[in-house]
């Protein structure tokens, strides 16, 4: 399978349609996103936690449903990620906080991560949240760290 787009680039419903005509699969689909992210979180740090072992083997899984006929959902494959915020089962979630113990044990889904599970997405990493409570504080865009 191959297209000839940008798969990370896509919409899911784009994705999709093209897992469902076998011209990509949600592995090439994984891996193109896993490469956008390792190019520019260095710069954006838009990731605190990418776990590309299991996003690959969960896409692998996917396009054998896929190649089987038998997706389980209209998600199924598709890259997908957590903000930081929301309980991920085997992923610290550290709420943009440096007082949360990252070695706790992870062992619940929030309710909207069962459902993305549920559905076959593919689960890419938790992107980063910031301790302020909500308040959007001025970036400095070379650091992607708060000013002031």
């Amino acid at each position: 399978m191959r297209a000839s787009s940008d798969l990370a680039a896509m919409k899911a419903s784009d994705l999709v349609g093209l897992f469902r005509q076998r011209l990509a699969s949600p592995v090439e689909a994984t891996r193109a996103a896993l490469a956008r992210i390792e190019r520019f979180n260095g710069r954006t740090n838009a990731f605190c936690l990418i776990d590309a072992e299991r996003a690959l083997r969960d896409a692998n899984a996917s396009e054998a449903r896929w190649l089987a006929g038998k997706p389980q959902s209209y998600l199924d494959g598709v890259p997908a990620t957590v903000k930081d915020i929301i309980l991920t089962r085997d992923w610290p979630t550290l709420r943009g906080s440096r007082t949360v113990d990252a070695a706790a044990e992870w062992n619940e889904d929030a309710p909207a991560v069962a459902r993305l599970r549920e559905a076959g997405a593919v689960l890419l990493g938790h992107t980063r949240v910031r301790m302020e409570g909500g308040v959007r504080l001025p970036l400095d865009r070379n650091h992607a760290q708060p000013v002031g």
